[in-house]
């Protein structure tokens, strides 16, 4: 049960709701970065209907352990409504039934700031914020990557980039933006990107290609890069650019290519995240990445055979290993 006395000198104004790996790397990261508030300034959001202090234990990438406790608001605490930076952190099939409960409890000024794989969940959530003109919306990604060691504990697997851009409602306050762009260093750069759609793209046709094939064939990363592989590579890829080109959004087809072998290359001894889902029998993203890819081909009379296969395939694989 919550301890009053022990959470009641924490007034969040910045919270993570998702206390998965990266949510709570995030967590971790802006409180390295705003030392000075962090402790009772940001907070994370679970899904226990009280509010408690949860010790963590947090592995960073140099292999140096460091313990905080975290602030963890119910969804019924009364603090929400202070929450001024919300930092959406669960898995695109979470964040409808996560945020939207949530939009008339935060602060009318809220921002929102949604860091997952794929595409899809944007639109919901910008229709939903109409109703909140003052609250506004940020899109983003990050190749940073984490691991669980228990619920709480999480270790920093991977150095990456962080991408953002706002998207639509009102803009990201200076003083919000500057508290993420705290979080930037020379090893874990931060960009924003205007627009931002065009970015998070080319980080689609990245994980169209990875995630189902190594969910696929039960390979890591770096397996990809064999030749047999490399015509289905090229034809995912085309999919996606004359897609993308009728959603508004130029690629190109050589560039893109070139940066999926880099991603190979440089992650080539990873096992993908859909990889992890499919053999933990835990629901998968392909809904929001090979399935957004057919959903917008759909949306424009277009048809998508090899990115509708994939998802058509994995979907059958989370079926019989449910």
């Amino acid at each position: 049960m919550e301890n009053t006395l022990a959470t009641s000198a924490y007034l969040p104004h910045i919270a993570i709701l998702g206390a998965g790996a990266i949510g709570q790397l995030m967590y971790h990261q802006l409180c390295h970065a705003n030392q000075a508030q962090a402790k009772h300034a940001i907070a994370l959001i679970g899904r226990q209907n009280h509010t408690q202090l949860q010790p963590l234990q947090f592995t960073d990438h140099c292999g140096l352990t460091h313990n905080t406790n975290a602030l963890i608001l119910a969804t019924t605490d009364t603090r929400l409504a202070k929450i001024q930076l919300l930092l959406v952190c669960v898995k695109a099939y979470q964040v409808e039934t996560a945020l939207l409960p949530l939009l008339s409890q935060l602060s009318p000024q809220c921002h929102i700031v949604l860091l997952h794989n794929g595409l899809g969940p944007h639109l919901p959530v910008s229709k939903a914020i109409e109703l909140h003109p003052e609250q506004g919306l940020t899109l983003g990604t990050t190749s940073q990557a984490a691991l669980k060691i228990n619920q709480w504990h999480i270790k920093h697997t991977g150095l990456g980039v962080t991408q953002l851009g706002y998207y639509c409602g009102h803009q990201l306050a200076p003083n919000l933006q500057a508290s993420i762009q705290a979080m930037h260093s020379q090893e874990q750069p931060l960009e924003w990107h205007q627009p931002v759609l065009a970015v998070l793209w080319q980080k689609l046709a990245v994980n169209a290609v990875i995630n189902p094939l190594t969910a696929l064939h039960q390979c890591n990363n770096g397996q990809l890069a064999a030749g047999k592989y490399r015509e289905q590579i090229k034809m995912i890829i085309q999919e996606i650019v004359t897609v993308a080109q009728y959603d508004g959004i130029k690629l190109d087809p050589k560039l893109l290519s070139t940066r999926v072998y880099k991603v190979i290359e440089l992650t080539s001894a990873n096992f993908s995240s859909m990889y992890q889902d499919v053999v933990h029998h835990r629901a998968t993203e392909i809904d929001y990445i090979n399935g957004y890819i057919c959903q917008r081909a759909q949306h424009h009379n277009l048809n998508a055979p090899i990115n509708q296969s994939l998802a058509a395939a994995v979907a059958a694989l989370n079926c019989t290993l449910a």
